[in-house]
């Protein structure tokens, strides 16, 4: 089976103002920032920054959208992938995959 390489891909979307309340309340939950902090080896926050995971493509070698990739560069943040049981829960289905951008805390 070949492969197929894919020019453009749209990663753009809007979340539904309730899903996005849901979600993010979910992401800054308790439980879950103690568990990242854990990972990550230093506490940190959630910036509210959600994007798309793309297709690999020399435009998007990290599987991000390009404005994304200064994160995935920095010390201080890190990505995040959302966990399909809080996609659940907020009810988003559409688009079926999300990352989140957490920033270090001193």
């Amino acid at each position: 089976m070949p492969l197929k390489i894919i020019d453009h891909f749209d990663s753009s979307f809007t979340l539904d103002p309730e899903a996005k309340e849901a979600l993010f309340s979910l992401l800054k939950s308790e439980a879950f920032i103690k568990q990242i902090t854990e990972q990550m080896q230093y506490a940190c926050e959630v910036t509210e920054l959600l994007f798309q995971p793309v297709p690999y493509s020399v435009a998007t070698p990290k599987g991000m959208p390009a404005e994304f990739e200064k994160y995935y560069e920095s010390d201080a943040h890190a990505i995040v992938n959302v966990p399909p049981n809080f996609m659940f829960k907020a009810k988003i289905f559409k688009p079926s995959r999300l990352c989140a951008i957490y920033r270090k805390v001193n």
